[in-house]
């Protein structure tokens, strides 16, 4: 059972690291995805990858797991609220933004239950 959540881990962090390495590579695909109350464009794009590294690399190395799938919950959130929640009154096509809302709701979900196992794990080695 340990190397199924294991696997688990790994399989759940490494496109974190994928789509981070996507904001540096295909930076323009992603200003054009911002809505206009996001500030700082190319800059915050950047940053988002940076995080998303870090957060997979966190998970990967099960350094600070916790805290980065926290942080992650949270980055997801934020992507649903300023990104595909204000995409579904624009966009013409509603599937892609659809598609791209409930990944990341199925991802934040992930998130959390990561930390929520590394937070119990925390509590039976203080006991």
């Amino acid at each position: 059972m340990k190397k199924l959540s294991t696997i688990g881990r790994i399989l759940f962090a490494v496109p974190f690291a994928l789509f981070g390495i996507n904001h540096f590579l295909m930076l323009n695909y992603y200003l054009g995805m911002l809505t206009s109350f996001v500030p700082l464009g190319a800059y915050t794009i950047i940053l988002t990858g940076i995080m998303l590294i870090a957060a997979s690399i966190s998970i990967i190395t099960k350094i600070l797991v916790k805290f980065s799938t926290l942080l992650l919950a949270g980055l997801l959130f934020i992507f649903i609220i300023t990104i595909h929640i204000p995409h579904l009154f624009t966009d013409a096509d509603k599937t892609i933004t659809i598609i791209g809302l409930l990944k990341d709701i199925s991802l934040m979900g992930g998130s959390l239950m990561i930390a929520g196992i590394y937070s119990e794990e925390e509590n039976q080695k203080k006991q």
